[in-house]
């Protein structure tokens, strides 16, 4: 048993520090241009800015109180979510998957798959955007002015399920891409599945009470938005029950589990330039 921790041990830390030269290679790339690269933080900043810009048009003072059981400041925790997965997804999830379609129009992906790693990995961590980070500070910044509306802040335990439910929710995110690109292999052309797919995300910047009936159903088991967002926002606000802690958990097992066997299934019908 102590063999096969050591072994696994080994492993991760070999895949960490993969990780590691595959960020520290985006960065020096991205380095290149220095100006360009602070102009495209500084615009990455603007746009998650005006995530918010909806909520003041509705909580304005003719439409008060429009989204039902949510006041301003719990609904821009929502935000804050939506543009703290945004970020993950434009920095990290996008551009790296992205490659896959790539690789398999050029028919260079034997590159890849002949490599003595995770093919899955490799791909999903080939290329990074450092200066989406910006975004990131303003999801920080949405926070401390919703808390302060608020006028409280989250117990240690409210922060670490909101944290957890942050973290399922870019596993949720990153497995609904899985699936996207892996329809590369069959149709190759799936750019408007992936416009399609950031299209409906945007809808993760309201609370899932905004819908009803089969939408609501839908945002939430088949394109689960309410998970990625709303979901944490209550954990935050301490809300959260046991019940819907557990939905995530299990769903987000689900996805995992699929987009890895479509993933695995996808590379089988792989036919190389070569070939």
């Amino acid at each position: 048993m102590s063999g096969v921790l050591r072994l696994l041990g080994a492993s991760m830390w070999r895949y960490f520090k993969l990780l590691g030269i595959q960020l520290k290679a985006s960065l020096l790339l991205s380095m290149q241009y220095r100006a360009d690269f602070f102009i495209d933080a500084v615009i990455s900043l603007f746009w998650a800015a005006t995530a918010i810009a909806p909520l003041w048009v509705v909580y304005g003072d003719k439409v008060q109180g429009k989204i039902p059981g949510w006041s301003l400041g719990e609904a821009m925790l929502v935000v804050g979510c939506f543009v703290f997965l945004q970020t993950v997804l434009d920095g990290a999830i996008q551009p790296s998957l992205q490659t896959v379609v790539e690789h398999i129009r050029k028919g260079t992906l034997d590159f890849v798959l002949l490599k003595p790693a995770d093919a899955q990995f490799l791909v999903s961590t080939a290329r990074f955007q450092p200066w989406k980070a910006s975004s990131f500070l303003a999801s920080l910044v949405i926070f401390a002015v919703a808390f302060a509306r608020l006028g409280f802040w989250p117990s240690l335990g409210n922060w670490a399920q909101g944290a957890l439910l942050l973290l399922l929710a870019v596993v949720l995110l990153y497995s609904l891409w899985i699936w996207v690109v892996s329809a590369a292999f069959i149709v190759v052309k799936v750019d408007n599945l992936t416009f399609l797919l950031s299209s409906v995300f945007d809808i993760g910047r309201w609370p899932s009470s905004v819908f009803r009936g089969i939408l609501r159903w839908v945002f939430t088991f088949v394109i689960p938005t309410a998970l990625m967002t709303t979901f944490p926002a209550k954990a935050l606000l301490g809300v959260l029950s046991w019940a819907e802690l557990g939905l995530a958990v299990v769903c987000t097992v689900i996805f995992a589990v699929v987009s890895r066997w479509v993933w695995l299934r996808s590379i089988r019908r792989y036919t190389s330039a070569s070939s």
